[in-house]
């Protein structure tokens, strides 16, 4: 075959630290665009971004080349700069770890909406709730212990 063709399509999720509401309404949506620019330069596209008081959740579509771990590094360090300078909290954190799903193309709709619906959502289950239930459905290994 004379060129690659990829259909790579992840679903981040990743919260404040100690799971802290310190992601204000009154200037998610800056944070969320924000992330979006980020992904963009980072080569990665930003499909949906969302999330809450206390977690964010982002749809991305990823290159052959890209190191999961190094795009998720670099989106938690600037977006938590930005927050520094932009925002003026200088002690906001992201958590250590996050959670990546594979989404196949035929759910990516379905995924986007979720990610639209979370004030929806979260009025009726917590992030730990929410983050358990996708650790199960997807069949990831964790250890309770490690997961808060």
């Amino acid at each position: 075959m004379s060129s690659t063709h990829l259909s790579l399509h992840i679903h981040v999720i990743f919260g404040t630290k100690h799971q802290r509401p310190l992601i204000a309404s009154e200037w998610r949506p800056r944070l969320r665009a924000y992330l979006g620019g980020a992904a963009k330069t980072l080569e990665a596209v930003p499909e949906a971004v969302g999330g809450v008081a206390d977690h964010v959740h982002l749809l991305l579509g990823i290159r052959a080349t890209h190191r999961l771990a190094d795009v998720m590094r670099d989106l938690k360090r600037t977006s938590s700069a930005w927050i520094h300078e932009t925002i003026g909290d200088e002690q906001f954190e992201w958590q250590d770890g996050y959670g990546a799903f594979t989404v196949s193309a035929s759910l990516i709709e379905t995924v986007k909406d979720y990610i639209a619906r979370q004030e929806e959502h979260h009025a009726k289950k917590s992030f730990q709730e929410e983050y358990l239930e996708f650790l199960k459905l997807s069949g990831a290994e964790f250890d309770e212990r490690y997961l808060w």
